[in-house]
């Protein structure tokens, strides 16, 4: 199971943080900077694979990880999990982001993080991994684009509308209507 999925900067700023197990927050920020300090001090061309610091489990956890040019995408998961195939999915994910962002970027992971963690979202729910075809998430986000696109103009309808209904020229009405007396009904 996947307990944790931090992306951070060269200098250890999280820039995407999803627990999939419940820490307190004192807690989190400890685990990203622990994580961070393993796995920045390693050289780039050594495994990445590593035991899991004290703080997310140790010894039965593993922290795998990719460093692509100022990122680290750090997946913590427990023993269970393969890792040639998270690190197949750290790559899936990278990709993806880099197709919906075109050459992703930090900014990218600043600025959007509503649709990066939509794109998370259709790789793993609840620390178990969903899909890892990029074709199928991809279809995912452009439906959401879609639907984002469709909710915005229904929701300037209504101003639309008033606006419309400003700019009409009726002719003035008469004033000295009289209408008939209607029964009442008690």
């Amino acid at each position: 199971m996947i307990k944790a999925i931090l992306v951070f900067n060269n200098h250890g700023k999280p820039r995407l943080t999803k627990f999939f197990v419940h820490y307190n927050e004192d807690m989190q920020q400890q685990i990203i900077r622990e994580t961070f300090h393993l796995v920045s001090k390693r050289d780039d061309n050594v495994c990445n694979f590593l035991e899991g610091g004290s703080l997310i489990g140790g010894s039965d956890y593993k922290i795998i990880y990719r460093h692509y040019a100022t990122l680290y995408f750090v997946f913590c998961v427990d023993s269970s999990e393969s890792e040639l195939g998270i690190l197949d999915l750290i790559q899936v994910f990278v990709e993806t982001l880099d197709k919906c962002f075109e050459n992703v970027c930090e900014l990218d992971l600043i600025f959007h993080v509503d649709k990066v963690h939509y794109i998370l979202a259709e790789l793993v729910m609840g620390g178990m991994v969903l899909e890892t075809n990029m074709t199928e998430i991809l279809t995912r986000n452009e439906e959401q684009n879609k639907l984002e696109k469709q909710e915005a103009g229904i929701s300037a309808a209504p101003s639309r509308a008033v606006s419309a209904v400003k700019n009409i020229n009726l002719p003035n009405l008469p004033s000295n209507i009289q209408l008939p007396n209607l029964p009442s009904f008690r």
